[in-house]
């Protein structure tokens, strides 16, 4: 017999294998990295604490000023209200690219054309020019009869043409990404529906939109940051009653320009960080599905119909108040 054999019969055929001593592999440039990067943060905010141009006192002075908070409030209403018209405009949009009618198909392409070919500060200052350049408005039937008139120099409507401005840029944009979300749905999910004998609305309700907006959800929830960023244009119009603007007006009256930046710069932090994490949690509902790894509450489901216990452990995917299972 040979030396493994002798070896496997003393051992006995049924014995476990020996473990593998497995010894962990070592990243010392990972180490020497993190502690270069915490090295150059550690002397950044140690030099923006003793920089005495920042007047960390002024800045706490008017960080939650009344006028300051006023203004943030109206920077996230000028974001939702553009943004809500953005997407309704833009799904309008993504469906006329889509569409067989060529003047529809081509009105879309034109729209989208001089909307995303123009900076969005030009055109913000075209609406603030609007009331010069049209100065009435008539409302009715050409020729037969006007239902309204409004005068437009003597209207003060500067939020509503800033909200006007920027959703009318915003949808060139919501446009595409929902253009992109519906064409990512592969054709056989359409004649499948069609199949079970839906009809086009239901299709789109129940079929493709809710496969497409694993795709829509992401860049729309860039774009809502990138909005609410984009407020700060708004003094082209003029309106100066957002968070940027109204720091501004501020820092001219007190000379006190840097903190109120930074006063206006926390601000924006604070909203998008919140925009952030509620995008994260959308994106987790809408993308059941993509991947095979099952979830805790898919295991739990599982575990339930096999009438079988579960037990869950929390990993980077899993949140700790997910019902169901016990915990390791």
């Amino acid at each position: 017999m040979s030396g493994n054999e002798n070896h496997m019969s003393a051992r006995g055929v049924g014995a476990e294998p020996e473990p593998i001593k497995s010894v962990a592999l070592r990243h010392p440039g990972r180490w020497i990295a993190a502690v270069v990067v915490l090295g150059l943060f550690g002397l950044f905010v140690y030099g923006a604490a003793t920089n005495a141009a920042f007047e960390w006192d002024v800045y706490g002075q008017y960080l939650f000023d009344k006028r300051i908070s006023a203004a943030a409030w109206k920077t996230i209403q000028l974001t939702v209200l553009a943004m809500a018209i953005a997407i309704g405009l833009g799904v309008i949009l993504a469906v006329m690219r889509l569409s067989p009618n060529p003047v529809l198909r081509t009105a879309a392409w034109v729209y989208l054309w001089i909307f995303r070919g123009t900076p969005v500060y030009v055109q913000l200052v075209f609406w603030g020019l609007f009331p010069s350049i049209y100065k009435t408005i008539d409302l009715g039937i050409p020729f037969v009869h006007q239902f309204a008139h409004i005068d437009l120099q003597n209207l003060s409507a500067a939020f509503l043409f800033a909200v006007i401005g920027l959703a009318l840029n915003e949808a060139a944009y919501m446009a595409e990404i929902v253009r992109a979300g519906i064409s990512s749905v592969s054709e056989g999910q359409t004649e499948a529906s069609v199949a079970l004998g839906m009809t086009w609305s239901q299709t789109m309700r129940r079929t493709v939109l809710p496969q497409a907006m694993r795709v829509i959800i992401p860049p729309t929830g860039n774009e809502l940051i990138s909005m609410l960023k984009t407020t700060s244009l708004v003094t082209a119009i003029p309106y100066s009653l957002e968070l940027y603007g109204r720091s501004r007006d501020i820092s001219g009256a007190n000379f006190h320009p840097i903190p109120l930046l930074l006063v206006a710069a926390t601000w924006y932090l604070a909203i998008t960080s919140i925009l952030m994490i509620g995008q994260f949690y959308l994106e987790r509902y809408y993308s059941k599905g993509a991947s095979r790894t099952l979830t805790a509450r898919q295991l739990q489901a599982l575990a339930d119909a096999q009438g079988r216990p579960v037990t869950v452990t929390p990993d980077a995917d899993t949140l700790p108040d997910t019902p169901g299972g016990e915990r390791k």
